[in-house]
This record gives structure tokens, sequence and C-alpha cells, in this order.
């Protein structure tokens, strides 16, 4: 054994791409090896670390033209080649595959693994006791919108967005699948929907040919409480029982008197007196449905404190919105009080309003926090 000068005869040198499979680096200079330090270092040759065969004496009862003791031959046992391995020691027909030996200056893409799928949000729980509204942001503010079941009040004086309101609450149930019924009592039918379709509602003809809407014209039946000589012929009965038999007859589930102020007979004590029990006896009939969500609109006069046109609705109601306008700074704004909300967890308090195009009724923010974002 001699020390060895060069790495052009070892086993572990690959030329082409002067890597060392042992050491496992590059090589600058094949003659100067850098297994060998300082050259004192004896590197043993690649056939030195095959083991030798060694001669065992077999105990086998010897045959005829045998010897008593036959040598056999062994081959080194399988575990020493999973130890060494060393292909082109001990196999000629072995095929060895060398490496691909990344080249210097080159840049290696490493295998980023994905990161892991995002954890599904959780489903939001859907509220069964209650009806939105139409208005996302007025859904938030009452706990998930309406009491199902139970009558609201939505009362301001003129041209403030009660009818617009009232329609987004039907249109917004049809486009659920929830059949409404209009109940128009002194403005007729078709100049409604001539109006919605202006706003931009056009789909609202397309919603009453599929039964999800109906408008229901009860002028003819309010304008004879107006003549004091058939008051007493005018039973609330009547009445009821005809918007009853619309709604099982479409399978209403949201249901609009707009407005109630027609049911003022006169103006005598009397006549007020009646108007609230024909209330009363209206909102419990409808109420004995428990499917049915209503919305009544009322009328209150120009700088009135009144929450509604006769003192009763607030005390039946389970939700009183009150619609108003407001000046500031010169400019008039649109403002919606949230006077009452039984059940839900919201502070009586104001909101500033829009009524955009095409939209309806959108809530800009709480009237405190929105004047005090107004430049001055």
């Amino acid at each position: 054994m001699g020390v060895r000068k060069s790495c052009r005869s070892c086993l572990f040198y690959v030329k082409s791409s002067n890597y060392c499979l042992k050491l496992a680096k590059h090589v600058n200079d094949p003659d100067d090896p850098p297994c060998i330090k300082k050259n004192r270092r004896v590197v043993r040759p690649a056939q030195d670390y095959v083991q030798p065969v060694m001669p065992v004496t077999s105990s086998i009862a010897p045959q005829d033209g045998q010897n008593q003791y036959q040598q056999i031959y062994a081959s080194p046992p399988q575990q020493s080649y999973q130890q060494v391995q060393y292909p082109m020691a001990y196999s000629q027909q072995a095929q060895v595959v060398m490496p691909q030996v990344p080249q210097e200056g080159t840049q290696v893409a490493y295998y980023t693994p994905p990161p892991p799928p995002p954890i599904p949000a959780p489903i939001p729980k859907v509220d069964t006791d209650r009806v939105s509204t139409g208005i996302y942001q007025l859904d938030e503010l009452l706990g998930g919108g309406f009491l199902k079941g139970k009558t609201y009040l939505v009362a301001g004086e003129t041209g403030c967005g009660k009818t617009i309101f009232s329609m987004q609450f039907l249109r917004y149930g049809a486009q659920i699948g929830e059949p409404g019924v209009y109940v128009a009592i002194d403005e007729p039918t078709d100049q409604l929907i001539r109006g919605l379709e202006k706003f931009g509602w056009s789909d609202i003809r397309s919603y009453i040919n599929d039964g999800l809407l109906t408008f229901l014209d009860m002028r003819t039946h309010f304008s004879k409480i107006y003549m004091r000589d058939l008051r007493k012929r005018i039973e609330p009965k009547f009445i009821i029982e005809s918007i009853e038999k619309v709604l099982k007859r479409t399978k209403a589930r949201r249901l609009v008197i707009d407005p109630i102020a027609p049911l003022i007979y006169g103006g005598s004590k009397d006549d007020v007196l009646c108007a609230r029990e024909f209330l009363r006896e209206m909102v419990f009939a409808l109420e004995r449905r428990r499917n049915v969500t209503t919305i009544m609109t009322s009328e209150i006069p120009t700088g009135s404190n009144q929450m509604s046109r006769f003192g009763v609705e607030e005390f039946l109601a389970s939700g009183i919105l009150i619609l108003g306008l407001q000046e500031v700074r010169g400019e008039i704004y649109r403002v919606m009080f949230i006077r009452k909300a039984r059940w839900s967890p919201v502070k009586p308090s104001k909101y500033v309003f829009e009524i955009v195009q095409g939209q309806g009724i959108v809530i800009k923010g709480k009237l405190s926090e929105f004047f005090n974002n107004i430049n001055p």
C-alpha cells in the first residue's frame, strides 16, 4: 500500500464534475486529494474494503466422490452489503447511477410544500325567529331583523321614506321566496307600481306574476269610513276577514298596510276610540296567525312629538321606527329613530340614512358619529 497522490484513480471521484462522493464536496485540484492531510495519511484502496473469502469446514456427511473435509467457500454476508454500499466492488453487473451534482454558482430550486388548507369559517347560526327587514344595517342593529309573526309601526311625516321602507321589506321577502301582501289604502296600486319601476325596482312585475307580491286595493272599503252616515255599517271584522283571505290564498309571510291613517272615522272622541278598538282587534287577529310579520305605516304631523296617530299603536306594536328630517349646517338629512324594539339588543338611538336609486334605504351611521365626521 502506498500514499495516494491523485484523485483520478479513486473510485469515489467523479471526473465530469470534480466531485468526491466520499467527502460529498467539490475537488478543486484532483492532484491534491482533500482526503489527505499534509500528505501523511495513507488511504486504503477500494479493494481492501471487500471482505476476503472465508473458508469454512462442512460437517455434512461425505458422499461418493467427495472428501471428508470439503472446503465450501462462502460469500460475504448480506448485512455487510448494506453497511458498506460500494456496488462496483461487489458486482460487475450492478448499474451505478451517479447523482446529479449541482455546479458551482447555479441556483437550485428547492421544493416548497403547499400551505395547509384554511380552516373553514363556522357557519353562522340562522335565527329562525327573526325576519330580515331588507336593510342589512338595520338587521345588525336589531339582532337579526324583526320578530317573526309580530307587528311593527313605521311612522313619520310626509316624504320621509315610509313607502320605500315597506316595499323594500316586501321586495326582499320576494327575493328569498317569501310571499308578501301590500294593502294600499290611499294610493292606486297601478300608480304605485309605476313609481317603483321608475325608482329602479324593475323586477316588481315579475314578482307579481310569480305570485310573490300581491297588491290589495282597499280604497273602496276605507272610502266609506269617511261617510259618517255609513260608518256604523262598516264592521272592522269585514276588513280583517278580507285581509286574512288574501293572506291565506297567497300563503303570505309578510304584510304591509300603508298607511293606517284612513282608519280615522272623524275628529270626535268617539271616532278615535273606535279606531283604537279596530287597530287592537286587527293586530290581535294578524298575530294569531304567528307566521305573518306585519308593518303598519302611520303619518304624523310635521314637528309633532307623537309616535303614532291614535296613541295606541305604540302599545300594540313590537317595534317602532320613526322616520324624519333633520337640518344640520344648512343641509337636510334623513334620520331613523329606533324608538322601540322588543326583545332586541338595541338602545333607543337615531341613525342617518339615505334613499339610493335602485337600492332603497341605506343606513350611513349613527347620528352623533356621522355629524362629527362632517367637515365644519
